[in-house]
Parts: structure tokens; sequence; C-alpha cells
């Protein structure tokens, strides 16, 4: 790809990508709005009446950044994966490198819509939220920004995975069989606390944890661990994305074949 800074065709593959939400707007938003408001009903409407939690804290308002992150983590990589992977599978992807658009101006187009797509998404889901479970956002601008970091870190995975996909099939293995159960099993619907050992143990070796715990910190104000450990936790793999995509760039491997 060509050096310089080429903003107008970053605002290009931005503005498509955007798009082609709006143009699948069941798929894209409409499905994952519906499941986690019907995981609100059954779990946080209906279930949690019956569910004391340390604290007094609601129940349903407790598993509401757990479902946030399972939307945002399972989104956010595959609409990257999926948009990247995309013009390989067309062809396309070759007008793209021969055209004067860097690798910072890529990450711009392709990352930055799903990244705000996810942000979208999560405003609905709040909004939703909102209608069926009485909850508050205790640091709103720390959440806002956690949720914009797991946004940008998880898409830069999708873009990973959607250079790395050669079937339609690969882009759905990370997102389905990964990233759901991990979120599943990282305290989505429990304080980890509450896990006996050797349990307690094992889940503080699945990464989401921290990820889930780090944003019930910021609709909370408590989590099973410090918030710096789940910024840091999420801050190293943002970086790990970025160094793999940079050498992904730098050697050509698998945006020629």
């Amino acid at each position: 790809m060509s050096g310089g800074l080429n903003l107008r065709g970053a605002l290009a593959i931005f503005r498509n990508e955007l798009m082609r939400m709006f143009r699948t707007i069941f798929g894209s938003i409409l499905s994952p709005v519906i499941t986690t408001s019907l995981y609100l009903v059954v779990f946080g409407a209906a279930i949690g009446s019956r569910m004391e939690l340390p604290g007094g804290v609601d129940y349903g308002a407790f598993i509401i950044p757990g479902l946030l992150m399972l939307t945002l983590l399972s989104e956010s990589t595959s609409n990257a994966s999926f948009g990247i992977y995309m013009p390989k599978f067309t062809g396309s992807i070759y007008e793209l490198l021969s055209a004067p658009v860097g690798v910072f101006e890529t990450l711009i187009g392709f990352v930055g819509a799903a990244a705000v797509k996810s942000l979208i998404l999560a405003a609905i889901i709040l909004g939703t939220a909102a209608l069926i479970i009485d909850y508050q956002i205790v640091y709103p601008l720390y959440a806002f920004g956690y949720i914009l970091l797991v946004a940008a870190t998880f898409s830069l995975l999708g873009f990973i995975i959607g250079l790395w996909a050669d079937g339609f099939e690969k882009l759905q293995i990370v997102p389905l069989l990964i990233l759901m159960p991990l979120t599943f099993l990282g305290g989505t619907f429990y304080p980890i606390s509450d896990l006996p050992e050797p349990w307690q143990t094992v889940a503080m070796i699945n990464p989401v944890v921290y990820l889930v715990n780090g944003l019930r910190w910021t609709f909370l104000g408590t989590s099973d661990f410090p918030i710096l450990i789940s910024l840091g936790a999420t801050l190293a793999f943002l970086l790990l994305c970025i160094g793999i995509i940079a050498w992904i760039f730098r050697t050509g491997w698998r945006l020629r074949e």
C-alpha cells in the first residue's frame, strides 16, 4: 500500500462499511438487540427477582454489563472480519492494495466502521434494557471509554481473522466457538467470587472474565477485580493486535493469496 495520509480514501472505506450495516439492518442490529433483550427478560426480569447478590445489587442490573460485553465481542469481531474478507472473496482487495491508501487509513476505514457499529448497537441495547430493567451507570464516561476500547480492540481482532480466513465458515470460528463460550463462562450471569474452588481459580484463567468485570465496574462501581487489571489486559491485547496487523502488511501474508 502506498505511503502518505489519505483521509479521503479512509472516509470512503468507512462510509461504505457503515452503510453496509444499514443495508442488512436485521442481521446487523435487530437480531443482536432482540437476542440480548430476551436474555434480559428471562434472566433479569423473570429469574432475577429470585436472586440475591452481595451488597443488594439488583440481578438484572448485574447481568447487563456481561450481556453487553457478549454482544460487543461477537459483533465487533464479526463485522470487522466480514468487512475485510469480502474484498478478498470478490477480488477487489487488489484494487485496495494498489490504491494510494496506507495501513493507517485502511484500519480507520474497516476497523473504525466496525467499532462505530458496535457503539451504535451498544447504545440501542442500553436503551432497550432501560425499558425492561431499572439500572444506572455509576461512571458513564468510563463506561463509554471502556466500551470504545473493547470495540476497537476486537474489531482489530476481527480484521486479523478476516485476513486469515479462506472460507466463510472460518469467519465464525472465533466469535461463535471461542468468544461466546468464554463470555458465558466469564461471569456474565454470576460473580466469580461466588464460585467454589477450584472453579474460581479456573475462571481466572479466562481472559474475558477481566473484560466483563471491567465493564461491570463502570456500571456498578464494584467488581471481582480492580479496574486497572481489566484495563491493562485490554490494552495489552490491543497492542498485540496492532503488532500482528503491522506484521501482516509488512510481509503481505494472506493479502495477495
